[in-house]
């Protein structure tokens, strides 16, 4: 049986999991605006699937368990000039929706930063405890 999980391996976790969650977010920002000559062919926003991991009662983190494409679809736009265009003239711009990517960049940074908070505390915490023995 493994040791039980800190907070500092619990907070440790979960920042792991917002830092996935931000990568997914850059890497949808930075082909929001790319377009492609066939709809299956088009970026789609990938997005982490969090899964719940137990240690022990009341004890648990995250962990990304996968990351998948979005449903959010292409969108075809007629562009003839475009050197990617299809026979009819036509192009298709990533699945992105970049004003949800913003939200999801920012609750990210909100949940990375509340769990430095925590190990913050937890680390103050704990050197309060070994002053009080001295």
């Amino acid at each position: 049986m493994s040791a039980p999980m800190s907070v500092f391996d619990i907070a440790g976790r979960a920042m792991s999991a917002q830092v996935v969650r931000l990568n997914t977010v850059a890497s949808n920002m930075a082909n929001a605006g790319t377009v492609s000559g066939s709809e299956a062919s088009a970026y789609r926003a990938l997005k982490p699937v969090f899964t719940e991991v137990s240690d022990a009662p009341g004890v648990s983190t995250v962990k990304v368990s996968q990351v998948v494409q979005s449903a959010t679809q292409p969108t075809k736009r007629h562009d003839p000039e475009n050197p990617l265009a299809d026979k009819d003239g036509n192009v298709w711009d990533a699945g992105v929706d970049s004003a949800a990517e913003l939200v999801d960049m920012i609750e990210t940074q909100r949940q990375y930063q509340n769990n430095v908070q925590v190990m913050q505390t937890a680390k103050q915490l704990t050197l309060d405890t070994l002053r009080m023995e001295k």
